[in-house]
């Protein structure tokens, strides 16, 4: 059984999905308050780190954390069996994840176009842009064929948990010892986001879920694309356009 949720008398295995994914959503939050703690969680206690001085990102904070606070919630409520509230409340995260992909591509601009480029990372803003940019494309698809699948619980809540866990490079980035430490390192961390899912997967159905292998594997696949891409001509030609930098900058 691969795209349902047990029967009603298989109590247990039922409870053991839901927890999963909530703790799963557990985890993907504490990934991102980790890395923004000093910058924007606890940024009156580190005054002395670097932070956005740019007011935009207040918001674009808030509504990133309400995005991963909504995560669990979701999971609990229908743990709880609260299917009416987590369906009144997915429509507010339809429009919630529409202002994540909006406020996300504005704030990666922005950090491009800064002299120094993105916080703690070791490549030109022009060049890293791609990151952001496919993070939010790949985010937006998911997040579309979630909403598609949400009559197929086992497949939606997969592609929930997968489209949350494409936008924690940012977070892990500024993780205390891994800032600077480049790209590579970044996509590891994000990458091994989807080992849990995957032991799940094997244990829980006998095999690796269809969602689980195109919804986590597809974005695998992309990343050694956009380091192939992120210098050329051609993607600098649609960094430059979306900045507003030309090649001098």
């Amino acid at each position: 059984m691969t795209d349902a949720d047990p029967p009603a008398g298989a109590t247990a295995p039922r409870v053991r999905d839901h927890r999963f994914f909530f703790w799963m959503s557990v985890a993907v939050l504490g990934v991102v308050v980790t890395g923004f703690a000093r910058s924007f969680y606890l940024r009156p206690w580190f005054p002395e780190w670097p932070s956005p001085q740019e007011p935009f990102f207040l918001v674009h904070g808030a509504v990133y954390t309400a995005w991963f606070l909504l995560m669990p919630v979701q999971s609990a409520l229908i743990g709880a069996g609260r299917v009416g509230v987590h369906r009144a409340l997915g429509a507010f995260g339809v429009l919630l994840a529409g202002a994540v992909v909006v406020l996300g591509l504005i704030g990666a601009v922005i950090a491009a176009r800064r002299p120094g480029g993105f916080f703690g990372v070791p490549i030109p803003g022009d060049h890293f842009l791609i990151i952001p940019t496919f993070d939010m494309l790949i985010f937006a698809v998911l997040i579309a064929c979630a909403v598609a699948k949400r009559a197929r619980p086992q497949v939606h809540k997969r592609l929930m948990l997968l489209a949350s866990i494409s936008l924690l490079t940012a977070p892990f980035a500024r993780w205390p010892g891994v800032i600077g430490s480049g790209v590579l390192v970044y996509f590891l961390l994000n990458d091994l986001m989807l080992v849990p899912l995957v032991i799940w997967d094997r244990r829980r159905l006998g095999h690796v879920h269809a969602a689980t292998w195109w919804a986590g594997g597809i974005p695998v696949l992309l990343q050694p694309v956009q380091l192939a891409l992120s210098g050329t001509p051609f993607w600098l030609g649609i960094a430059h356009w979306m900045t507003g930098l030309g090649q001098g900058h």
